[in-house]
């Protein structure tokens, strides 16, 4: 392999995709970055926005020199579907690239991200959440990943689509909302009057305009719940903090799913809603050690993970831990 042999890496979320290209050493010469390009969510802009990230990170380079490439893709499942796969494939030969991407699931970039290990766990959980089991740097099986209407438990959609039917649950029942509710409110309804709220014989309207307001926008948009949550379970509201503990625990349990007595890697976690800052992450590493023996690490950089999944790719010897550390941080 010559020496001017490069190497790239790709992190397709649904909120931003990044391209890093790196040299033979793990040394990064080229950044892109572009809005989502998650083929699920963003069906009719992502691989546009795919080929403008390409360009961006290719920007006074030989295209023709990237001679491994790896790419985490959210929603990957979509470039099964020929018409979504041709799409890519015009954005990567669009910016004058020539060999062929191995698109790969975001569990395995996470994974990577988070340690040069061969074999663990990792678990996401962001705007959805799944868990999967590694080996050799591959994914051998996975827990959850369902999706928002038939799973994603403990997922930031969780946290959203129960903030709201905490409230609806109150508004039945005749009782005060709380400040979790309070805040559910002024999201969903920001024109609302706050005096309204506290009326008894405002809650059927407000019910009805909450149900109403919710089933008008695209139920991935309950996620953006999940922070009003964090917010009122940082005010000691008593429904965030029990919606925080059972998200931890539908977490947990997850990955309880996956886990064999064989297993001595590390486990990774990653996402928003797992982040070292989320409480539900803090939580989680609270009490993982009562299932989990391993060592818990946190996932830091996904295109980092898959620059370094293709300088493995590109020649074995060069998936160091030296370069994991340089790509990552």
């Amino acid at each position: 392999m010559p020496a001017s042999a490069l190497v790239l890496g790709g992190d397709l979320g649904g909120t931003s995709t990044r391209i890093v290209i790196a040299d033979h050493e793990g040394n990064v010469v080229g950044r892109g970055a572009a809005a989502g390009g998650n083929p699920t969510s963003h069906p009719a802009s992502a691989a546009a926005n795919f080929g403008q990230a390409l360009h961006t990170a290719l920007a006074g380079l030989d295209p023709t020199a990237v001679k491994a490439a790896v790419i985490g893709a959210a929603g990957g499942s979509a470039l099964a579907r020929p018409d979504v796969r041709a799409q890519f494939d015009a954005a990567w030969d669009g910016a004058g690239l020539t060999g062929e991407p191995e698109f790969i699931g975001d569990l395995e970039v996470a994974f990577a991200s988070g340690t040069p290990e061969p074999d663990g766990l990792v678990l996401i959980a962001g705007t959805g959440s799944a868990a999967g089991l590694v080996r050799d740097h591959q994914l051998v099986r996975t827990a959850d990943g369902h999706g928002w209407l038939l799973g994603d438990d403990g997922s930031g959609f969780w946290l959203g689509r129960e903030a709201v039917r905490s409230v609806l649950r109150n508004l039945d029942l005749g009782e005060p909302i709380g400040v979790l509710g309070q805040a559910v409110v002024r999201a969903v309804l920001p024109d609302r009057d706050e005096h309204a709220i506290a009326q008894r014989e405002g809650y059927d309207v407000l019910r009805d305009d909450l149900i109403r307001e919710v089933n008008s926008r695209p139920p991935v948009m309950l996620a953006e719940l999940a922070r009003t949550v964090v917010w009122a379970f940082e005010q000691n509201d008593e429904t965030a903090h029990g919606l925080v503990k059972r998200a931890a625990d539908l977490l947990t349990e997850t990955v309880g799913r996956l886990r064999t007595t064989k297993d001595k890697g590390p486990m990774i976690l990653a996402g928003s809603v797992a982040g070292e800052s989320s409480p539900v992450g803090r939580l989680i590493r609270e009490t993982i050690h009562q299932h989990f023996s391993g060592e818990v690490l946190t996932a830091r950089d996904g295109v980092g993970g898959a620059t370094w999944l293709a300088l493995g790719t590109l020649d074995p010897a060069l998936a160091t831990h030296q370069n994991h550390t340089r790509l990552v941080s």
